[in-house]
Formats: C-alpha cells, sequence, structure tokens
C-alpha cells in the first residue's frame, strides 16, 4: 500500500511538471508534452531512479488512459472533412505502409508473427498525438491538416483492425468474422445515432451540464465503457471499442446547442488529457525497459534504424494524401506527421512482448524510436509550415469550439 501511495503522489506530481518544463522551453523549441511524461516517468521509474514502481492499479489507470486518447481521436474526427480523396489515398497509403513493414520485419525478426508486429507498427501514425500539436498550431482545418487527419485516421484505425485480425487468439477466418460482426453493429449505432433527434439526450446534458448530475460525462464514460468491454469479450483489441466510441458519441452529441457542444469538449480534455492521458504516457516511461537497449549495443542500435523506417516505411507513402498544388515544405511536413507515431507502437509491442513473439530488446527499440518519432518529427513539420499569429489561430479555434491544452 506504501508503494502504491508514493507512485500515486510521484505520478501526479510528474503529470504537473510535464507542462511546466515544455513551458520553460518553448522559448527555445517547443518540443510535446508527451514526451516530457515519457521521459520523467523513465527517469523516476525502475531504469533510473527506481522512486516509481508499476502496479496493477497504475496500469489500470494507464489502460483507461490510452483508451480515452482512442476516444478523444474517434470524437475529433471530421468525417465529412476527410471523406473522398483524402481518406481513399490515405488509406492506400497505409496499405502500402503495413506491406512495406512486414517485409522489413521479416528482415529483422525471426517468425512471421515477429514481423506483422513489426509491420503493424512501423505502419502506424500518432492521431491522437498529432491533433493537439495541429489544434495548438491552427492547422487542423487547413489543407494539410485535412491530409495529416486522414493519415492518422488510417494510421490507427488499420492497425487496429490488423492487430483484432492477428493477435486475437483465433485463426484467421474466425477472427475476421467477429471483426466484420464489431464494425457492422458499431456502424449500425453510428447510423441509428445519426438518424435519432436525441431530443432526451440534450435536454438532460444541458440541464446537468453545469451541475453534479455531469449527464455528458457519464454518458461518454457509459458508451466508452460499454464498446472497450464488448471489444474485449469479443476478442478484439479495446482500442478498436474506445475509437468506435469516440465517433458514436460525436454523432449522438451533433445536433446539440453549439454552446452545450463546446463546455462538453472542454469537459472531454479536461478528463482526458488533465488526467488520464498522462497516466498512460507516464506509465510508458516507468515500464520502459531502458536496461534492454543499454545492456546490448546490437538493440541499442536498432532505435535510429526504426526511426528511419518510420520516415521511409509510413513517412513516404503519406505522401499519397499530399493535397495538389501543394508546396515541397508542405509535402515534407505532411511526410513528416504521417511518419510520427506511439501509442500503436506501445500496443503492439505489449502483446508481442507478452505472448513471447518479440524480445524485449526489439520492444524497448520500437518504442524508443516511437518516442523520438514524437520529439523530432512534429518539431520539424511545424517549421515547414507557413506560421499564423496567434490572435489567427485563437479566432479560429474558437470558430470551432476548443483551444485545448494537450
Amino acid at each position: 500500500m506504501q508503494e502504491l501511495s508514493i507512485s500515486l503522489v510521484l505520478i501526479a506530481f510528474l503529470a504537473i511538471a510535464a507542462p511546466l518544463a515544455a513551458r520553460s522551453l518553448e522559448r527555445v523549441v517547443k518540443i510535446p508534452i508527451v514526451v516530457f511524461e515519457i521521459v520523467l516517468g523513465m527517469a523516476l521509474g525502475p531504469s533510473v531512479l527506481g522512486w516509481i514502481q508499476s502496479t496493477d492499479f497504475t496500469d489500470t489507470l494507464a489502460d483507461f488512459g490510452l483508451a480515452m486518447l482512442f476516444f478523444v481521436a474517434g470524437n475529433e474526427i471530421d468525417f465529412a472533412l476527410i471523406r473522398g480523396r483524402p481518406v481513399l489515398r490515405a488509406s492506400g497509403g497505409w496499405l502500402i505502409s503495413l506491406a512495406a513493414g512486414v517485409g522489413a520485419g521479416f528482415l529483422l525478426a525471426p517468425t512471421p508473427t515477429s514481423a506483422i508486429i513489426v509491420g503493424v507498427a512501423l505502419s502506424s501514425t500518432a492521431l491522437g498525438t498529432l491533433l493537439p500539436i495541429l489544434r495548438d498550431a491552427g492547422e487542423s482545418r487547413s489543407a494539410a491538416g485535412v491530409a495529416v487527419t486522414a493519415l492518422g485516421a488510417a494510421g490507427e484505425f488499420g492497425p487496429l483492425i490488423a492487430i483484432s485480425l492477428f493477435f486475437s487468439g483465433r485463426q484467421l477466418g474466425p477472427a475476421t468474422a467477429v471483426l466484420l460482426g464489431f464494425v457492422l453493429l458499431a456502424a449500425l449505432a453510428v447510423f441509428l445515432a445519426s438518424r435519432a433527434r436525441h431530443t432526451l439526450l440534450h435536454s438532460q446534458v444541458t440541464r446537468t451540464l453545469h451541475t453534479s448530475g455531469q449527464f455528458a460525462v457519464r454518458s461518454i464514460m457509459f458508451i466508452l465503457t460499454v464498446l472497450v468491454v464488448l471489444s474485449m469479450v469479443l476478442g478484439l483489441d479495446m482500442l478498436l471499442g474506445a475509437f468506435a466510441a469516440g465517433v458514436l458519441w460525436k454523432v449522438a452529441i451533433a445536433r446539440a446547442p453549439e454552446r452545450d457542444r463546446t463546455v462538453i469538449e472542454a469537459k472531454i480534455d479536461a478528463v482526458a488529457f488533465g488526467f488520464l492521458v498522462p497516466v498512460f504516457f507516464i506509465d510508458t516511461g516507468i515500464d520502459y525497459e531502458l536496461h534492454a537497449l543499454t545492456d546490448s549495443p546490437a538493440a541499442l542500435a536498432l532505435v535510429p534504424l526504426f526511426l528511419v523506417l518510420l520516415l521511409v516505411i509510413r513517412g513516404l507513402p503519406s505522401l499519397l494524401a499530399v493535397p495538389p498544388r501543394s508546396s515541397s515544405a508542405t509535402k515534407r511536413a505532411i511526410m513528416l506527421f504521417g511518419a510520427t507515431g506511439l501509442p500503436i507502437i506501445v500496443a503492439v509491442t505489449s502483446i508481442g512482448r507478452d505472448q513471447e513473439l518479440i524480445s524485449s530488446a526489439v520492444s524497448a527499440a520500437l518504442v524508443g524510436a516511437g518516442m523520438l518519432s514524437v520529439l523530432v518529427f512534429p518539431l520539424l513539420a511545424l517549421r515547414q509550415l507557413p506560421r499564423k499569429s496567434t490572435g489567427t489561430t485563437a479566432a479560429e479555434h474558437r470558430g470551432h469550439g476548443r483551444v485545448p491544452e494537450p
């Protein structure tokens, strides 16, 4: 109990320290907060100081944080904005990335299942991490932002499909049938939600928006829990359910008054980025097996190799989603954004490590490359895009209802 108490206090402290550290350096270099969360968790975890120990409770909170991150991603995707050319080209690019990633996996891993794990990791894009960065930069509705959103949707939904097919414990045929059943069920729920007026839901949300009832937040947690549990019962990855829950909530609340939607989005940000998501990234740092890299020069050399492979295997196919008549700088930015990956990498390598399909060294190298991609690629990408004034950016965000702090 004492160990758990100390860990909880230190994790809460790191959640405060991370944005302060990011703020202190932002005049020199703008580093995503998630990088500080992971690095601080690593520094205080067993790999370095050993002050924080991972427990079942903190791991459960981290799982909720990861689910909330994918809920936010599903909730924020504007499918009307990315439909047609952006999503079709992004999906085509993801299929190329998956094929190339699995091919690279066969060269680096000894078995087909290991190759698939490496391929899925290298074909992912961290949409949940990129969306706050795009919003802060005022690029979420620009042509480049739409392309990156489409890439992120394909780069998160596609790997979730692959994980559910290949690592559900079933044969490929039954796994496909179960997956299709879940997708059809979720699609039916979204369709019915889009047709209904939800008068009772919206009135109850409005009535309790500023009271202890908080019907909107409770409804979100209910939808998230139901779809996550359903996906787990069916042997699918829980993140598929979390992503579907975000899409379902977005449709259900779409016809609510804009003022209410703005308040609800702020509450989602508060729960996600103020509590659960930081716990996930800090716990990722705590669980990171740094010794697996430092004990083996060969494993350490895999980190820059995987980083380059992310840029080649995921970044280059992302150019398919580039808007017509884009400048060379915009193309470079989209390629760098597309190659940014971490949450899926953490999820799929955890599965591989738990099932003893990949070594701790390969897992640590993939996660290390993912962390470096989050640190380096968005910074380089933002420098390629034209700068916008702070006033314009804030006004654009208010026009779309949110100015979050990731």
